[in-house]
């Protein structure tokens, strides 16, 4: 017994330093928020001598975080909502309908997936402009919409292969159609399903940077990942309230992947392994 408890112990110490050294420019991030920028570049020391919560004070009343903050919340939530509505009917399509089209269509959704965004950009930076919508959410977020759909049909599919078609068959015995099927049956058993999928575009949306950054060149629009870079300038950059800007970006993403967590694995896992 006692080699197994000292096993666990070497096992957990392992674990952890692992998990510090992975994280260990996070923990950085939060370390310097509580610094000023010359104790940032002239400490040596990790820790903060003078632990202080001035840079955050700065973000709360003189910067416009929370301006940024609230943009990055409506393209975030507007790219999720659509394209988990959106990826959950073509999911479903994939996964019961058969055809060679169906088939053709399944499989260039992963070559959709690899293609990089930034080889049209500039293409659908000229097409945006002639129709007037450089400067506006509905531009960010038909672009986060379109890069999340791929991967979220995929993972879809993936979670209603595994239901059984016998539940919708009982749910047309009984008088559904199918439409109703899919909204009374499908949809409440694939929650862990629409959890992930929420989680990964969610992620996309909220941490993507180039997208934004072409399309919103007004600063009343920026969000978080370009909002943050106002802290850089030309000669010199504000290193405690950048430090402490990132730290408040990290809290949303924290939280999600705090709470659901194991929906993200089981959705990796189901939407790579099945169909």
């Amino acid at each position: 017994m006692k080699r197994k408890s000292w096993r666990k112990w070497i096992l957990f110490a392992a674990l952890l330093i692992i998990v510090i050294l992975v994280n260990l420019p996070i923990i950085m991030v939060i370390l310097n928020s509580l610094k000023t920028t010359s104790e940032i570049l002239s400490s040596k020391s990790i820790l903060p001598k003078h632990p202080s919560f001035d840079n955050y004070i700065y973000l709360n009343t003189r910067a416009k975080f929370w301006m940024y903050f609230k943009n990055s919340i409506i393209v975030a939530v507007i790219g999720t909502g659509t394209s988990i509505v959106i990826a959950a009917f073509a999911g479903y399509t994939l996964s019961r309908a058969r055809s060679l089209f169906i088939t053709l269509y399944s499989k260039s959704l992963l070559l959709l997936q690899m293609f990089p965004l930034i080889l049209v950009l500039i293409p659908l930076f000229i097409m945006f402009r002639k129709l007037d919508l450089i400067n506006t959410y509905f531009a960010v977020c038909i672009l986060y919409i379109t890069a999340n759909l791929p991967f979220a049909i995929w993972m879809y599919k993936g979670f209603f292969d595994a239901i059984p078609k016998d539940l919708e068959e009982a749910a047309w015995i009984d008088g559904c159609t199918k439409s109703q099927s899919f909204v009374r049956v499908i949809l409440p058993i694939s929650g862990p399903g629409i959890a992930a999928v929420a989680i990964f575009s969610f992620l996309f949306s909220w941490n993507e940077y180039l997208i934004a950054n072409v399309f919103l060149r007004k600063n009343e629009l920026m969000t978080i990942p370009v909002g943050i870079q106002m802290f850089m300038q030309q000669y010199a950059t504000d290193w405690g309230s950048l430090s402490a800007a990132a730290t408040m970006a990290l809290l949303p993403t924290f939280v999600i992947f705090l709470f659901v967590q194991k929906y993200m694995i089981h959705g990796a896992v189901a939407g790579s392994v099945k169909g």
